[in-house]
């Protein structure tokens, strides 16, 4: 064994790297991966580790981030991801959208989705906008003053810190790993050599870039706060119930709407039936007529 890595060494660096890059997510702390000597590869043994190491180096296209069960971290600035729910009685939804919409818009937002509905018992709209979180309080507090009533309010954030610092070590990780394949690449001579390492910086290059993506998208997510609200003209068509659910006005209300809904589905029965009497009646009468002949026979 010792022999054979003596005579593939390039080899025998790239399965140590690959093997280093795989299980670096299970260990909380990772020692630094050793150098090894370009110098003195022969001719003839290296194009054949470098054949070996072709099979033995196919890896995923995207290394999975690991879940942070470390202690929290001592920095400062933390990266919190916010989101806000509200839910708004309102005298005019479409109105309240409108503004709504402008307002995240002023703030340096924007509008994630819009939905309304206009049903003859009580309009309904859902709003997603992301704001600055820096403006997060002044928004919401315009918000609420374009309801009558705030039938429900949570807010409440997602530290996503030691996330950040994990995807930070891992891209350090592999920015060093990267330089020691540079440097091998600057001494190699034979093309096979110069493939071999060049497909390894690539296949590194490309677990830096989505390293950096998710870090970016956990950067942005951190300066947008996310605020989800639903608009009504009636506080009992939001998805949160108001906090005194007996009141007789509304519950006469929601009884002439159960009686409306009743008439209205009898009547669509009649319609049904009405039509499809162009074809039960012709076959109720052939059905009576035979019964009615087997029965004299």
């Amino acid at each position: 064994m010792i022999s054979w890595i003596k005579q593939n060494k390039l080899t025998s660096f790239l399965v140590v790297v690959v093997l280093y890059l795989l299980l670096k997510p299970y260990f909380y702390r990772v020692t630094p991966i050793g150098t090894s000597s370009y110098g003195g590869m022969g001719g003839a043994s290296l194009d054949m580790g470098l054949a070996e190491s072709s099979s033995k180096l196919s890896a995923p296209r995207s290394l999975p981030i690991p879940v942070s069960n470390y202690p929290p971290t001592t920095q400062t600035d933390r990266l919190v991801v916010q989101e806000s729910n509200l839910s708004l009685v309102v005298k005019a939804v479409r109105e309240s959208v409108d503004k709504i919409i402008e307002q995240a818009k002023t703030s340096g937002g924007y509008m994630v989705s819009s939905s309304l509905s206009q049903p003859e018992e009580a309009p309904y709209a859902n709003v997603v906008v992301r704001v600055p979180a820096k403006s997060l309080k002044a928004t919401l507090d315009y918000f609420r003053s374009l309801s009558i009533k705030v039938s429900s309010e949570n807010l409440f954030g997602t530290d996503v810190t030691d996330q950040y610092v994990d995807i930070q070590a891992r891209l350090d990780t592999l920015n060093k790993t990267k330089a020691k394949f540079e440097e091998i690449l600057v001494k190699a001579d034979k093309v096979t050599d110069i493939l071999e390492v060049q497909r390894q910086i690539i296949y590194i290059q490309d677990q830096i870039d989505s390293l950096k993506g998710q870090q970016q998208y956990l950067e942005k997510t951190a300066e947008l706060a996310k605020i989800t609200l639903y608009l009504s003209t009636d506080e009992f068509s939001l998805p949160y119930a108001p906090s005194a659910p007996f009141r007789p006005a509304v519950i006469f209300k929601y009884a002439v709407r159960s009686l409306v809904g009743t008439l209205r589905g009898i009547v669509q029965a009649l319609i049904w039936i009405g039509v499809y009497s162009v074809i039960m009646v012709p076959v109720l009468l052939v059905v009576y007529f035979v019964r009615r002949k087997i029965k004299r026979q």
